[in-house]
């Protein structure tokens, strides 16, 4: 049946790398295809091995990487959307999935974070927001909590959260931040809503439960620790063929197609401070301030000449009412994620977007004609690092 509406159900599964989240977005992403649904997987980290098992082991060209060469050759306008999205069919040919490989910039030569949100845009180019899909499924890393990584909250184009986590700390650690990272975007208006956390490689401890419930989140699957499918995944293939795993999938698959799901209420959802965290597995930050390393001890005893820069430091302002003001608008209005906000003694509230433009403000004087400005370059396409708007009649930016 033909979809009416032009808008994918767009799901994020964030996570701790190397926790299972490709194993758990693909056969995620099979099952709601095996019900009858239109579905892209959609590989949102440099390592680009999210769709390998959807694709019987075949490593996608990114679309980082075909940029690239389009570029090389001068043939940018030549990329088109089937040079970077690609389809398949599963459990022998039971149903056809779609998948991409965003990917990062060359090893060592860039910014991952960055790369996400070029991949972003470029999809949105191609049309993703009309695509006749029903659900969109982004594998999103979760060690990083840099703005690329998270355009799914600060553009709100997820409309759902799945969190992926284990039974250890260094994976709650991660799902706390992300956690902390949800409530914020929350906070400032977007529309982005977790809605639970999924135990993969579960060993029955019970620790990501007791968690779950300090941190006011629903668990909304436990995946068991077992060895043959650990086996069948590093082998490239679909767990569903398990009948214990096939139920596991299908269980959360309705749910999510029925909106079933535990309600999360964002406002509710409490993220851990530091010692919280640490109670969870019975341990407590030792009272202990750690001695200074001196520089005498550093240089091997020798002397040094090293001098310290004696300039004031711009004064960092985050979070105060003007600032506020305008990151609130310009999450909610373009879409545009504010990661750092100082006060300079001239250039006056400067703020930097995505953790790579800096827009500086001056001050909230005219603040609708700043906006239109952004607006306008936005919907220009226009690529930009540094905008000056303390004019508007008069703005600059290069």
């Amino acid at each position: 049946m033909a979809r009416t509406s032009p808008s994918a159900r767009m799901i994020a599964v964030y996570g701790k790398g190397g926790m299972g989240k490709s194993f758990f977005t693909t056969n995620l992403v099979s099952k709601l295809a095996l019900l009858g649904n239109r579905v892209l997987q959609l590989g949102c980290d440099p390592k680009h091995d999210s769709c390998n098992a959807l694709f019987g082991g075949v490593s996608l060209p990114t679309l980082g990487d075909v940029w690239r060469g389009y570029k090389a050759e001068g043939r940018e306008d030549a990329l088109q959307v089937e040079h970077v999205v690609f389809k398949t069919t599963i459990m022998d040919g039971a149903a056809t999935v779609y998948g991409c490989e965003i990917g990062g910039p060359e090893v060592g030569r860039g910014c991952g974070g960055r790369g996400i949100t070029f991949g972003f845009d470029m999809l949105e180019k191609f049309g993703l927001s009309q695509w006749a899909l029903d659900y969109v499924v982004m594998d999103f890393l979760g060690d990083v909590v840099c703005g690329g990584f998270a355009t799914p909250l600060s553009r709100s184009l997820a409309e759902e959260v799945i969190i992926l986590c284990g039974n250890d700390r260094q994976s709650l650690y991660a799902a706390n931040n992300i956690a902390s990272a949800a409530k914020y975007f929350a906070s400032m208006g977007g529309r982005t809503r977790l809605v639970g956390l999924v135990v993969n490689r579960d060993d029955g401890s019970g620790v990501a439960a007791r968690f779950a419930e300090r941190i006011n989140l629903p668990v909304l699957a436990t995946i068991p620790l077992d060895r043959k499918i650990r086996e069948m995944a590093d082998a490239c293939k679909l767990a569903l063929v398990d009948s214990d795993f096939d139920t596991i999938f299908d269980r959360l698959a309705h749910q999510i197609i029925d909106r079933s799901l535990p309600t999360v209420e964002m406002e509710q959802v409490r993220p851990l401070a530091y010692d919280e965290f640490l109670s969870v597995f019975g341990a407590e930050e030792p009272d202990i301030t750690p001695a200074g390393a001196s520089s005498a001890e550093l240089f091997g005893g020798q002397t040094s000449s090293v001098a310290i820069a004696s300039e004031e430091p711009t004064t960092a302002v985050l979070f105060d009412a003007p600032t506020g003001r305008v990151a609130a608008r310009l999450l909610q209005e373009l879409g545009l994620y504010v990661t750092e906000a100082n006060h300079d003694p001239k250039k006056g509230m400067t703020v930097t977007i995505d953790g790579h433009t800096t827009i500086c403000f001056g001050d909230e004087r005219e603040l609708d004609s700043k906006m239109a400005i952004l607006a306008a370059l936005q919907k220009s396409g226009e690529s930009y690092r540094y905008v000056d708007l303390r004019r508007p009649a008069s703005p600059l930016y290069r």
